[in-house]
């Protein structure tokens, strides 16, 4: 029986939504946002000894501006509880209320259980129960299938954490899977392998110190589930690009065993990894939810609270999807961007998050006509909020939709992925002068990216920092795998080896996968070493795809989304290579930290810094003489030298040296600035960082075949 419609309001505005507990203890507020509901329900779980589950519902009294509140006696910390929502089933319309389905509260802090797919969990009938009008509303109950919302605490001993504020000048940023990175790492305790125990233990921390990376960028640790194709298929979303949940940790990755439990060895993380000098940035998924496949998809929160406004409608009420996963979340709409505000908020305040990672960021800022708007609303109020204005935002510039690309266009303080950077360094150091010719150009779009890419954030002010350079992410073969493969080995996903890019700009360097062929080997890791090198040497801002400084490989997958197997787990056991290979990584990262030339806030102009004319910037060719405007546009241009002058802030210059060629070859290094000379401090056809070198005075160097070099002045 549909609950009596509510009296007049007794507050003129609703409390904050989802459950807020009341100072006193006697109970909570709780408001729930459906604007088009005739009746809203809450209803409190309790779990008996040997009666099992019961529930009681309780109708909320007040309503006011599309939100339905009321205060709920005796509730408190732990409180088990979903929602049911009463009103007109017309999915033409987008109205798609069915009481029979308990509903997630999209503002819940703490998640229980998980989604068991059955049909029972779809607002209309699905499969065998399909009869004439496949949208016919289904009555039966989705309680015994779907996860309640709990009621959580906000006590904390932070212990004096304050945010770190590392500037983007000094950040390097490394993107990892919070159970990938430990699931396997010797030093944790096997119970918190894969945890978020796990990632704060000291053994995870004395590597990320050692790495010499500032910021962890974590793969979603929102609520989520996995897809029904998947479970059919036995695998999972381990990615996490799935989300059930904007303010609740995914219980999954944690050692706790209950929510609260849950929260609080999220907070200890992220403490921890402060002590440590380490900032957390969220990967977040604002532009769809778990509530996939479109308008036939599940009922699980938002699509049965007021799906006309939580998602974006066409007029059949179908849903327009512009992020591949059947629906998109509608902030055009005041209730949804507050909704996620309030989210980002809250992983800000309530647990001390430092930045967030804005999943396919384009769809989040489509207007009225469904066109990207820089000034859209929600992009306007993140960089206006006194909270969210202070903290790192980082877009990944395109969606799926109509003219989805946007790198560049995004408004300050954003940060962006830049995708050209990772085409151009991987195109540079993974294919031969014939595949250079064919492109048409030479080494200036190269040379543009090595500087800061000014051509995409020179506007409005931004600087290189606005620029996150990358050359491999989670999404894509890793670094090791992009030396080794020239094709993607997705079988084990089960689509066929139809999923993910078949764009890599890979080179296997003549064998496909594994070999014992050492000359082969060789140049591999010596490609490892420029794509790594050439990350760490440039003006932006660099991001290490985590596993890539021990060579890690996923056996050719390129799109590991659902392997939570040794296919994404990082293996320890490191061979003599890997060991050279993580020390040099570390070698960079600290060679970049010691010279502010390689970290500039600004783009370099050119200007003079001494009375014999020098600049800050230069650039050569392989005999050192200055390039010209045939050199730059010729496609057999491989050789590139770029002098940054350091003395304008007292110190060395930097000298770097990047020969893409496939022979060696004897170039002649520019000029050193007056009175100084070179040493080399790097080789990549080092297998390991070794001792600084001096340079001849006639500035005469042997260079080996694709390698990068890095000399530093001295006086």
């Amino acid at each position: 029986m549909r609950p009596p419609a509510p009296p007049r309001p007794l507050r003129d505005l609703p409390p904050p939504a989802g459950v807020t507990l009341l100072p006193d203890g006697s109970g909570a507020d709780v408001s729930i946002f459906a604007d088009d509901a005739e009746a809203v329900e809450v209803c409190l779980f309790e779990t008996g000894d040997d009666s099992g589950e019961s529930e009681r519902r309780v109708a909320l009294s007040e309503r006011a501006h599309g939100f339905w509140f009321g205060r709920l006696p005796g509730v408190g910390e732990g409180q088990r509880y979903g929602v049911r929502v009463h009103g007109p089933w017309d999915p033409e319309r987008g109205w798609r209320h069915n009481p029979a389905k308990l509903l997630l509260d999209p503002y819940a802090r703490g998640i229980e259980g998980r989604v068991t797919w059955r049909p029972e969990v779809f607002g209309h009938s699905v499969g065998p129960t399909l009869v004439g009008d496949a949208r016919l509303r289904d009555e039966r109950d989705s309680a015994p299938y779907v996860p309640r919302g709990v009621v959580l605490g906000d006590g904390f001993d932070w212990a004096g954490d304050r945010p770190l504020h590392h500037p983007l000048t000094d950040s390097v940023l490394y993107e990892t899977h919070v159970r990938n990175l430990t699931r396997r790492l010797p030093g944790v305790p096997a119970h918190l392998r894969g945890t978020y125990a796990g990632l704060a233990h000291e053994a995870t921390l004395e590597h990320l110190t050692r790495l010499g990376v500032t910021a962890v960028e974590l793969l979603p640790v929102h609520a989520f589930t996995s897809e029904p194709a998947l479970v059919q298929r036995g695998l999972t979303n381990h990615w996490g690009y799935n989300t059930l949940g904007f303010f609740a940790p995914h219980a999954g990755y944690a050692h706790a065993s209950d929510p609260q439990g849950v929260l609080d060895e999220v907070k200890t993380m992220v403490r921890e990894l402060h002590r440590a000098g380490v900032e957390v940035i969220l990967d977040v998924v604002y532009n769809h939810t778990a509530e996939l496949g479109g308008h036939d998809g599940p009922t699980l929160a938002w699509r049965g609270l007021d799906a006309r406004t939580y998602y974006r409608l066409d007029e059949r009420g179908h849903d327009i999807d512009v992020t591949g996963c059947g629906n998109t979340l509608d902030l055009r709409h005041p209730v949804v961007a507050r909704m996620v505000l309030d989210s980002l908020r809250y992983w800000v305040q309530e647990v001390h998050v430092d930045g967030f990672r804005f999943d396919l960021a384009v769809a989040l800022a489509r207007g009225r006509n469904d066109d990207y708007d820089m000034d859209h609303p929600f992009l306007v109020a993140l960089r206006t909020d006194p909270v969210l204005s202070r903290v790192k935002n980082v877009a990944e510039p395109w969606d799926v939709g109509m003219h989805g690309w946007r790198t560049g266009q995004f408004p300050p303080p954003f940060s962006e992925w830049n995708d050209r950077y990772r085409d151009t360094v991987r195109s540079f150091w993974l294919t031969d002068v014939a595949a250079q010719a064919h492109a048409g150009h030479g080494v200036q779009d190269l040379a543009t990216r090595l500087a800061g890419s000014q051509d995409l954030f020179g506007a409005r002010d931004r600087g290189p920092i606005a620029s996150v350079n990358y050359v491999t992410a989670h999404d894509g073969f890793t670094a090791h795998d992009l030396v080794a493969y020239d094709h993607k080995h997705n079988g084990p996903n089960g689509e066929g080896n139809r999923d993910g890019s078949g764009h890599n700009l890979s080179w296997n360097h003549g064998v496909e996968g594994p070999t014992r062929d050492e000359e082969v080997l060789t140049r591999r890791r010596r490609s490892l070493r420029n794509l790594l090198g050439t990350l760490l040497v440039s003006t932006g801002v660099p991001m290490l795809n985590a596993g890539d400084e021990l060579g890690r490989t996923q056996r050719g997958n390129n799109n590991a989304y659902c392997q939570d197997n040794e296919i994404s787990w990082f293996d320890w056991e490191l061979a003599p290579w890997q060991e050279d290979l993580l020390a040099t990584t570390g070698f960079l990262t600290r060679l970049r930290r010691e010279h502010r030339v390689l970290r500039q806030r600004t783009f370099f102009q050119g200007r003079p810094v001494a009375d014999d004319g020098a600049q800050d910037v230069a650039w050569y060719g392989a005999d050192g003489s200055a390039m010209t405007d045939g050199a730059w546009g010729d496609p057999g241009t491989r050789t590139l030298q770029l002098l940054l002058d350091g003395t304008w802030l007292g110190e060395e210059s930097v000298l770097l040296v990047l020969h893409g060629g496939a022979q060696d070859t004897t170039l002649t290094l520019p000029r050193p600035p007056a009175g100084a000379s070179y040493r080399l401090v790097w080789d990549s056809a080092w297998e390991r960082p070794g001792d600084p070198q001096d340079v001849a005075a006639d500035l005469r160097e042997q260079v080996t075949a694709t390698s990068l070099r890095v000399y530093l002045t001295a006086r």
